[in-house]
């Protein structure tokens, strides 16, 4: 577990650095928001499994509920963010391995 300020992760398979994919839960308090991912050529997987999220991409903004998901490449900077009051919880995957 990797606790910060604004998030903590989970490592749900340890040293996967190795493999095609690197599977992580991000738990997002209140008022939370993610890491940024840059730019990159591979491309990402999340389910929310707890709560909502908001997807930033680019421009853009996808709100994200309990039991639905998102798949993007990794063409444009994006992050996830929690505006609302409760714990949001998102198995996130990206491949290559980024975390």
């Amino acid at each position: 577990m990797d606790e910060r300020e604004n998030y903590t992760v989970h490592w749900i398979v340890p040293n996967t650095q190795k493999n095609e994919m690197e599977p992580i839960m991000v738990e997002l308090p209140q008022g939370g928001e993610s890491f940024v991912m840059d730019p990159h050529s591979g491309e990402e997987f999340g389910y929310v499994a707890e709560g909502c999220v908001t997807l930033v991409c680019g421009e853009e903004s996808h709100v994200i509920h309990k039991g639905e998901t998102f798949y993007l490449s990794g063409k444009n900077r994006h992050y996830l963010k929690n505006e609302k009051k409760t714990t949001a919880k998102v198995i996130w995957v990206s491949t290559p391995p980024l975390f």
